[in-house]
C-alpha cells in the first residue's frame, strides 16, 4: 500500500493489524497500535515545547525511532545526524540546519545554547539527510515524510515483504538507505521491523532476531558471511550504498540467501532501481522512476514523487544538478536488451568505499599534496581501501611518515592503506584531468 506521510502509515496499521509486531529492540516488542500510541503521546509533548527543529543523533534504539515520528507528526523540521562524528562538527552541523531542540547526547546539548538558535518556519514535513562524503563537501538534503514513504513503496513494489517477514535493520538511521530500506520498507509492508543493537552485535543479531530479510552495505555483508553469522530463516539480502564484489555476492548464494542489489541516492529518498531476477546488477527501474541514459553516459533521474526539495541553503547546488526536474547524478550506467539498468562507474571525482562513506578526491588529494610538497600522485581504491599512486623517487615509508598527520585526522576507513611508488607519469586527458578510470585500471595492476 502507498502511504502519503508516517501519520497515514502507522494508523493505518495501528487500525488494521494493532496487535501485529511493528519494533523489536533487545526483548521489547511494540505492537503498531502500540507504536501509534506512544508516537502520538511523544508528538503532543513535543508540540507544546514551542520548538520548530529537532537535531536526531541516531542510535537506532527503539526511543529514537519514536522520537523521530513523532517529530514528524509534532511539525518539526527533523535532522538526523550520524551521532559517531566529532562533536565539533555536529555543532557546526547542528548551528547550521537551525537546531533549537537535541535528542541524544545531554552533554552536547548542554554545550550548545540552543536557546539562541531562531528555528524554522514551514519547516513541518521536512527531514534533512547529509550526503555521506568529507565534512567541506557533506551537504543537508531536504527530504520529507512523503517522498520517503513514496520510495519505501516504489522498492516495496518490486521486492516486497509480507507480514510475517522480520526485516533487521542494522544500517544507520541517519542514512537514507538505511532509512528507508532499514526501518520504512518494513514498516511498509506491515512487517516487524528488528533494530540492530549496534555494531558490537553485528556477529550475533541474526541468531537473536531470527530475520527473514537484512539491508547491508557491501562491507557487512562481507562481515556476515566471513563468520558465518546468518541464521536459518534468512532469505533475502538487500545491498546498496557502494559496489559490492562479486566474490561477495557468490559466497552469498551459496549460502542459499537470495541477494538484490540497489541503486539510489540520497537525493532520490534512497532506491530508484532494484534487481529482482538472476544477475544482481542488472537492475529493473522502479515504478514512479524515470532513467535516461545521457550522451556521455551518465545515469539521468526523474523521480517525481521521491526527489529532493533541495539541498537546505544550498540554491546554487540544487540547481547545478536538478535541472527542470532532472537529476544529474553524476553516476555512469547503460540498459542492456532487456531494458535493465547497469552501473558502470562514476563521473564525479569520487571514490565511494565499501561502507558507503564517499571520498572526494580534489580535496583529499590536496591534502596529500600539501604534506608532501608534491603534485604528481592521485588516489585509487585497492582491495577496497585508498591507496596513494606516487609518481616520482620516493620511499614508501618516508612518504608515509611526511602523512602522518593528515592520515591520521580520518576516521580508519579512509586512510591510506598503502603507497605506490611508480616511474611513470598519471595517465591525463589533454586537458590536464587525471583518467580515474585507466589509474583504476592500472593500480589492479599494481602499475
Amino acid at each position: 500500500m502507498r502511504f502519503d506521510s508516517f501519520e497515514h502509515l502507522l494508523s493505518h496499521f495501528a487500525a488494521e493489524t494493532p496487535d501485529a509486531p511493528a519494533l523489536r529492540y533487545e526483548k521489547e516488542t511494540l505492537s503498531f497500535a502500540a507504536l501509534h500510541a506512544r508516537v502520538a503521546e511523544r508528538a503532543a509533548a513535543l508540540r507544546e515545547s514551542g520548538k520548530s527543529c529537532l537535531g536526531l543523533l541516531c542510535d537506532g534504539s527503539m526511543e529514537n525511532v519514536v522520537e523521530l515520528f513523532a517529530a514528524n507528526l509534532a511539525g518539526l523540521q527533523l535532522v538526523l545526524l550520524d551521532a559517531s562524528l566529532d562533536g565539533e562538527l555536529l555543532k557546526t552541523l547542528i548551528r547550521y540546519t537551525d537546531v533549537d531542540l537535541l535528542w541524544g547526547d545531554e552533554d552536547l546539548r548542554e554545550e550548545l545554547d540552543l536557546a539562541l538558535m531562531g528555528g524554522v518556519k514551514d519547516g513541518a514535513g521536512r527531514i534533512l539527510f547529509f550526503t555521506s562524503g568529507t565534512t567541506e563537501r557533506s551537504k543537508a538534503v531536504v527530504l520529507t515524510d512523503h517522498s520517503l514513504c513514496q520510495s519505501a513503496w516504489n522498492g516495496s513494489a518490486k521486492l516486497p515483504l509480507a507480514p510475517e517477514d522480520t526485516l533487521l535493520c542494522l544500517l544507520p538511521l541517519g542514512h537514507v538507505f538505511g532509512f528507508v530500506c532499514g526501518l520504512l520498507w518494513g514498516l511498509s509492508c506491515g512487517a516487524c521491523v528488528a533494530l540492530g543493537r549496534g555494531p558490537r552485535h553485528y556477529i550475533d543479531d541474526c541468531d537473536f532476531y531470527r530475520p527473514t530479510a537484512v539491508s547491508v552495505v557491501p562491507m557487512l555483508l562481507g562481515f556476515l558471511i566471513q563468520r558465518r553469522c546468518v541464521n536459518p530463516e534468512l532469505r533475502l539480502v538487500l545491498v546498496g550504498a557502494g559496489d559490492c564484489p562479486q566474490r561477495l555476492l557468490a559466497a552469498a548464494g551459496a549460502m542459499g540467501l537470495r541477494v538484490s542489489f540497489g541503486y539510489g541516492l540520497t537525493e532520490t529518498s534512497s532506491g530508484v532501481a532494484i534487481s529482482v531476477r538472476g544477475d544482481p546488477f542488472a537492475m529493473e527501474v522502479c515504478p514512479d522512476d524515470t532513467i535516461t541514459i545521457a550522451e556521455d553516459g551518465e545515469i539521468l533521474i526523474e523521480a517525481p514523487t521521491c526527489m529532493m526539495l533541495g539541498y537546505y541553503k544550498r540554491p546554487d547546488a540544487t540547481r547545478a544538478v536538478l535541472r527542470d526536474g532532472v537529476f544529474h547524478t553524476g553516476d555512469l550506467g547503460r540498459f542492456d536488451e532487456e531494458g535493465l539498468l547497469h552501473i558502470t562507474g562514476r563521473k564525479k571525482d569520487m571514490l565511494v568505499l565499501p561502507d558507503g562513506t564517499k571520498i572526494f578526491l580534489p580535496e583529499y588529494e590536496g591534502a596529500l599534496m600539501q604534506a608532501l610538497g608534491h603534485t604528481e600522485l592521485a588516489v585509487a581504491l585497492f582491495n577496497e581501501r585508498p591507496v596513494l599512486i606516487f609518481s616520482g623517487e620516493g620511499d614508501e615509508a618516508a612518504i608515509l611518515d611526511k602523512l602522518r598527520d593528515v592520515i591520521g585526522s580520518l576516521p580508519r576507513g579512509q586512510q591510506i592503506a598503502r603507497v605506490i611508488v611508480t616511474d611513470e607519469p598519471l595517465p591525463r586527458t589533454a586537458t590536464g584531468k587525471i583518467k580515474r578510470w585507466e589509474l583504476q585500471q592500472k593500480v589492479g595492476t599494481n602499475i
